[in-house]
């Protein structure tokens, strides 16, 4: 595997109407339903870009709160985990002199959801296959909030060396989730840019459940969840 995850393309933050297509559906009420959150770039890197990215440091948390809040409307009472990539938040803190951990943690108490920072990609998963009794407790339900290529999640993307990562979860990496930790009809979306191009097809190889992802760039929304922004890009599985 590489040493450093190099994007090729990454996702902007610009506001643009939503594609309804895209919005996910309700799911039944049984099981874990796990959003995965990765962090911010910081502004000593994106300053000197035409089009720099994560203006603001609520760019993937902002996200995750509409959707935390879309599955609590939807299914009363699941039980809904959130898992956030902590390094990259503290660092933005520093830089931004904002206690970025706290406020995410007022998310946390806000929608009542189990919270679990991750430091090391390795976290992640290890919470999939061993965070619940996965005989008992399935996951219904896991999306991913944050910057990636094709190939990879990539949880700290300009924020500990400019225009690239230290911290990822790749395509050959799928293989070390456990087959069977899923519900039958569970519901995986990638909302980041590029997943729909490689890692889908993996993922649904690896692990037996297919993953939506985006064939092209994804933006990040204020209010909404994110939309496809390449022309004739798509929504696969």
């Amino acid at each position: 595997m590489r040493s450093i995850c190099l994007i090729l393309a990454v996702c902007f933050a610009f506001c643009t109407a939503p594609v309804r297509a895209a919005d996910p559906q309700p799911k039944a009420s049984s099981g874990e339903f796990i959003i995965l959150t990765g962090g911010v770039s910081l502004w000593i890197w994106e300053k000197w870009k035409a089009s720099p990215h994560d203006n603001w440091w609520m760019n993937f948390v902002r996200a995750s709160r509409i959707r935390i809040e879309q599955i609590e409307q939807e299914v009363p009472g699941a039980q809904v985990t959130w898992l956030v990539y902590r390094p990259a938040y503290l660092t933005r803190s520093k830089q931004d002199s904002n206690d970025l951990i706290g406020h995410i943690e007022s998310v946390r108490d806000a929608f009542k959801v189990k919270l679990v920072f991750f430091d090391r990609p390795s976290e992640v998963i290890d919470y999939l296959n061993n965070g619940q009794p996965r005989d008992r407790v399935k996951i219904a339900d896991l999306e991913y909030f944050g910057h990636s290529n094709k190939a990879c999640w990539m949880f700290d993307y300009s924020n500990n060396i400019d225009s690239a990562s230290k911290a990822w979860l790749h395509q050959d990496d799928m293989s070390k989730i456990h087959r069977g930790i899923f519900s039958r009809d569970a519901f995986v979306k990638s909302w980041s840019c590029h997943t729909g191009e490689s890692m889908s097809q993996v993922f649904r190889r690896d692990t037996g459940t297919a993953m939506i992802g985006a064939t092209g760039k994804t933006q990040y929304m204020t209010d909404d969840l994110p939309i496809i922004s390449t022309p004739g890009a798509k929504w696969v599985r």
